[in-house]
């Protein structure tokens, strides 16, 4: 794989010759985000990647997907990201019998008024916890399609904004274990990105057995952040100035996904959006306001991996999306600074 390994500020063509936006750092905060990287990673020791792109995907406006076997923390690393934020908070448990009307709400009629009250649902909130989002049925996982797009919901004609800033955390287990459904594409798609825990090492898990015999340390973290200081970071992330040549830098390693000989459905349009408002992302948390190769290479991964689907040869020779990634990335040249 070919690595951007970083130009000084002054011979770098991708600050953009001090013609780039700043992230205004006398109105705007982004210590907030580093205080809840501190936080979570109180109660999730020993996975600092998992945490950080957690945080990437919240100051990009986008959605998280965490998946892996049970029992190895995806739960509590979305608690964890949520308590953290001063800001409203559901969490659905998603189970076979779930109804979409119990995720975006529904119409009822009042005898006394003799019309419709709408209830909402569930999905009514800022930061919203799908749990084992893959154990409800496809008809229930369709009524997120809207809300995670649009930022909306419509029931009965009528359409419902829901309030910034809106962050769904969905965790599922693999879709080869008992009672889960595949998630559809256009599900997967709207995830901006995906992550795996994985088990913790060593002396993480020693530490876990040590600091949860007699306490859970999700009780004593509080909220480091207000709904208003995530919507002005989130706003501050979208004007990290990117240079020409990295717009397509990202455009060609999507398109690459297309033409792959072990991709049967490659990445769309949208990836494309999502990995670069991630770069962005991932620039301000490195206190730069000009985004790098680095930043997008980091995360093709796992902005893109859960949105292919692989041919029968490539699953046959036991090929991974990362690995073919890897590959990919590994083809498309790196634009060089100017």
């Amino acid at each position: 794989m070919q690595v951007y390994t970083g130009y000084p500020l002054a011979s770098t063509g991708f600050a953009g010759d001090n013609q780039h936006v700043t992230l205004r750092p006398d109105t705007v905060d982004l210590s907030a985000a580093h205080r809840m990287g501190t936080a979570v990673s109180s109660v999730i020791s020993g996975k600092p990647d998992a945490v950080h792109t957690a945080l990437i995907v919240l100051l990009a406006g986008g959605h998280l997907l965490i998946e892996d076997v049970p029992g190895v923390g995806k739960t509590m690393l979305a608690k964890s990201l949520a308590r953290s934020l001063g800001c409203s908070v559901r969490r659905i448990q998603f189970t076979p019998d779930l109804l979409p009307s119990d995720v975006v709400g529904v119409s009822i009629y009042s005898a006394s008024t003799g019309e419709f009250d709408f209830k909402p649902g569930a999905i009514f909130a800022n930061i919203v916890i799908a749990d084992e989002i893959n154990r409800a049925s496809p008809k229930t996982q369709a009524a997120l399609l809207e809300c995670m797009e649009e930022g909306q919901v419509s029931v009965d004609g009528d359409t419902y904004l829901l309030a910034r800033p809106f962050m769904v955390v969905a965790t599922q287990n693999p879709a080869e274990m008992e009672g889960t459904y595949p998630l559809p594409e256009a599900q997967r798609d709207r995830f901006m990105a995906r992550i795996q825990m994985g088990y913790p090492d060593v002396e993480s898990e020693i530490a876990m057995l040590s600091a949860r015999g007699s306490a859970d340390p999700l009780t004593q973290l509080s909220a480091v952040a207000s709904a208003s200081e995530i919507v002005d970071m989130v706003d501050a992330v979208a004007e990290v100035f990117v240079a020409p040549s990295l717009h397509r830098y990202v455009v060609d390693i999507v398109r690459a996904t297309r033409h792959s000989p072990d991709i049967r459905l490659g990445a769309s349009p949208r990836a494309a959006l999502h990995l670069l408002r991630a770069a962005r992302a991932s620039a301000a948390l490195a206190n730069r306001d000009y985004v790098l190769p680095d930043d997008v290479q980091r995360l093709v991964v796992p902005v893109i991996a859960h949105r292919l689907l692989l041919t029968t040869e490539a699953q046959l020779g036991r090929r991974s999306g990362e690995q073919v990634l890897a590959d990919i990335v590994g083809t498309v040249p790196v634009p060089a600074a100017t």
